[in-house]
């Protein structure tokens, strides 16, 4: 099966770090399962405090990412309940800038 990784940037409102950060540490049991059957294996995402830019990195199995899992029940609630600390589209999708890889290293 072919991997992938996928790099994406996202942005945090002003002073809404500490929850962003409290509500991962408690994502949904269900969310963290369709990822994992989507194909996401390892995937981080990293806070950038001054701006409070967000760097996401996935590593993926197959050709899918959590990118590409929104028409699902779980994935938009998750949207809706984070909605109020990033920028979103308006389907409560977090605006997200995609990143081309330039440099690997094994």
């Amino acid at each position: 099966m072919e991997e992938n990784r996928r790099a994406f940037l996202m942005k945090l409102k002003p002073g809404c770090e500490a929850e962003y950060e409290k509500r991962h540490k408690e994502i949904w049991p269900e969310l963290k399962q369709l990822l994992s059957d989507s194909g996401v294996y390892d995937y981080s995402i990293y806070l950038h405090k001054e701006s409070g830019s967000l760097f996401a990195f996935q590593r993926t199995r197959g050709g899918t990412g959590s990118q590409s899992l929104g028409e699902t029940d779980i994935v938009k609630k998750w949207w809706a309940f984070m909605a109020d600390l990033m920028e979103t589209n308006p389907d409560n999708s977090p605006v997200s800038i995609p990143l081309e890889e330039v440099f690997h290293m094994d």
